[in-house]
């Protein structure tokens, strides 16, 4: 669900105050028929707005499993993330794990991962947090391709679709 999905135009921007936010996303989780699900995956910027707040209040509420954590290796990342965490534990929001993303980049030619960025910051964060760094997924040309098809299925091989399935796993033990 998207409130993309509910403009005119893709090119519509939403600028809509806190109250008018809090409510969409109230909406989203309450009206919405979600069906059976086994999991439930709520995508948010860095940050904590009253969106977070309101996500985070309701996601109690459905005795919600838990938040896993993304971050890019780069310190600026780092640094809002740490934050996020700390967030999170302020709000009784159980921490599956964190995931550093963008954590290198893979060839497409030739499948060498080339850290462009930098490499460690996820893991570092880990272990200040002390939480569990779930896996590091490259930027993978080929994986942007796909235009929203799994990985996993699509290219099995590649070291994206690993990564995707080691960070399941654990997801799923947890």
């Amino acid at each position: 669900m998207s409130i993309g999905f509910l403009l005119d135009d893709r090119n519509s921007a939403v600028v809509w105050r806190g109250p008018k936010k809090t409510a969409m996303v109230k909406q989203f989780l309450s009206d919405v028929c979600w069906g059976d699900l086994d999991y439930l995956i709520i995508d948010t910027p860095p940050g904590t707005s009253d969106e977070h707040i309101t996500v985070m209040e309701n996601l109690k509420q459905l005795k919600c499993d838990g938040a896993v954590i993304v971050t890019t290796p780069q310190q600026v990342s780092i640094e809002d993330v740490r934050k996020e965490i700390t967030f999170c534990r302020k709000t009784g929001i159980p921490i599956l794990g964190l995931i550093e993303n963008m954590s290198g980049f893979v060839c497409p030619h030739c499948s060498e991962c080339t850290n462009i960025f930098s490499k460690g910051g996820g893991e570092s964060l880990a272990q200040l947090a002390k939480v569990t760094l779930l896996g590091s997924l490259p930027i993978d040309p080929r994986v942007g391709q796909l235009l929203g098809k799994a990985c996993i299925k699509e290219l099995p091989d590649s070291p994206s679709a690993k990564v995707f399935n080691q960070i399941a796993e654990q997801i799923v033990v947890r």
